[in-house]
């Protein structure tokens, strides 16, 4: 029975330590978001794979560099007449062959392919290693997008609810108003409500778009949603009409920073040098060869040593196999005359991919200049916005201040009242959205420079 008590008590207090932590709210920080994104993202992944892959390719193409060395045994069994391969002779019986060799050979010249192999690979493997630098720019840029949108959604949200609460104490004020019949207006009090009401439908989108920035940026770490996570704070307080580059300087920097700009440079000097390979093929190729062999026959006989009546004895293996040894060395010169046209569309291949590699290169420059042009026309328009909106806030505040006044004593109506909150509140909201969109603009100019930080 107190076993029971135990268990039973045990099971309580772990479920109610599971369950807070469970309820317990995660604080992410943009530099842990980084981190998990890049961790689990696939693509990031994937380029790790395709650089190993390349990293493969090129050591493959340095040991075709090296001679080819194999060596080989076999057993033979001869029955009948034929040729002893240790004595040349012919016998008729059952006999048993051994042969052991041992051979290597060498490419000296063949245009210069395997030179150029090497070379293509190496740069390949450079690529592909900007590839993966490149995936890893493209999670931390989008991670930092949809961090500054959930700064921006939490911001709108409590704007929403201290406009809501400026409108609650209207409410009560005309509530207490309406039971003394002293509002100025029989619709003073419902104009009110439906402020108020249009305040918390605010409220609820604003909780949406921060819903939804979250569950976004969940989805790019590829990690399970957690609705009660919360997210550390960034200075997007400063902001600054002179970016201190123009667009050109910052194209200029990125060719020379961007990793997708250098994995696109690399890729096409790797078909270069595979073209260089491919016409090297076509050349005649100067190889050398060497071999050492050895053999031993059962058939093999000599004379028994100090016997003068021409008596013969087997002749030991490890003596065959010594007295049977041989050599060579030669070098061949292959001249491809004809070989199904193979070699001749293998390098029409290799041009075609270089044109393919050059177009991708200048494709890849162009798009980024495109981008640079406009995340920074992006800025400066995002800028100009809050400057104006500056100025907007600060009259529709003032004016809002003024028509409180009035409407608290009696000699405003509420629809006029509703109107000096409404573009005070509307223009709020669009001052923190401007702030953030020059934010995440301006981040973006710094990622194509290499000086994203925080």
């Amino acid at each position: 029975m107190r076993f029971s008590k135990y268990l039973l008590t045990l099971l309580f207090v772990t479920g109610s330590i599971l369950a807070n932590a469970q309820n317990t709210d995660t604080l992410l920080t943009l530099q842990k978001c980084l981190d998990i994104a890049v961790k689990n993202n696939l693509q990031v992944k994937q380029s790790v794979t395709n650089a190993e892959l390349d990293r493969i390719t090129l050591r493959q193409q340095k040991e075709n560099l090296l001679p080819s060395i194999s060596a080989s045994a076999g057993r033979t069994f001869f029955q009948g007449r034929g040729i002893s391969p240790v004595t040349n002779s012919y016998v008729n019986q059952s006999s048993t062959a051994d042969s052991y060799s041992l051979s290597g050979n060498m490419t000296l010249f063949n245009g210069f392919a395997l030179i150029n192999a090497v070379k293509s690979a190496s740069l390949a493997y450079q690529a592909g290693k900007m590839d993966f630098q490149a995936a890893k720019d493209a999670v931390t840029v989008n991670i930092i997008t949809a961090y500054l949108l959930i700064l921006d959604a939490r911001e709108q949200l409590n704007a929403s609810k201290s406009q809501l609460a400026v409108q609650k104490e209207t409410v009560d004020r005309l509530t207490i108003l309406e039971k003394q019949g002293a509002n100025k207006a029989a619709s003073d009090l419902s104009d009110a409500l439906g402020q108020y009401a249009s305040n918390q439908v605010q409220i609820v989108n604003a909780q949406n778009a921060l819903d939804a920035a979250k569950l976004g940026i969940y989805q790019l770490m590829n990690v399970t949603y957690q609705p009660n996570a919360s997210f550390e704070g960034l200075n997007a307080e400063e902001l600054s009409g002179n970016y201190g580059s123009s667009p050109d300087q910052i194209y200029e920097t990125a060719l020379q920073q961007l990793a997708q700009v250098k994995a696109a440079t690399l890729r096409r000097q790797s078909a270069e040098k595979s073209v260089s390979s491919a016409r090297g093929q076509l050349l005649p190729t100067l190889s050398v060869g060497a071999g050492l062999g050895t053999a031993y026959s059962n058939t093999a006989q000599k004379p028994v040593a100090g016997d003068t009546t021409g008596a013969t004895q087997s002749v030991p293996y490890s003596e065959q196999f010594k007295n049977n040894y041989n050599s060579q060395v030669g070098l061949t010169l292959s001249v491809p005359l004809f070989l199904n046209g193979t070699r001749r569309n293998a390098l029409a291949q290799a041009k075609v991919n270089l044109l393919s590699t050059r177009d991708i290169e200048e494709n890849t420059k162009i798009v980024l200049k495109q981008n640079i042009e406009q995340a920074y026309y992006n800025m400066m328009a995002a800028y100009r916005k809050y400057q104006s909106l500056q100025d907007q806030v600060k009259a529709f505040s003032e004016s809002f201040r003024i028509y409180k006044l009035r409407f608290d004593a009696g000699v405003l109506t509420s629809v006029e009242y509703i109107t000096a909150k409404n573009n005070m509140d509307s223009a709020n909201l669009n001052l923190i959205a401007a702030r953030y969109d020059y934010f995440i603009d301006s981040k973006i100019l710094d990622y194509y420079q290499g000086k994203l930080s925080f």
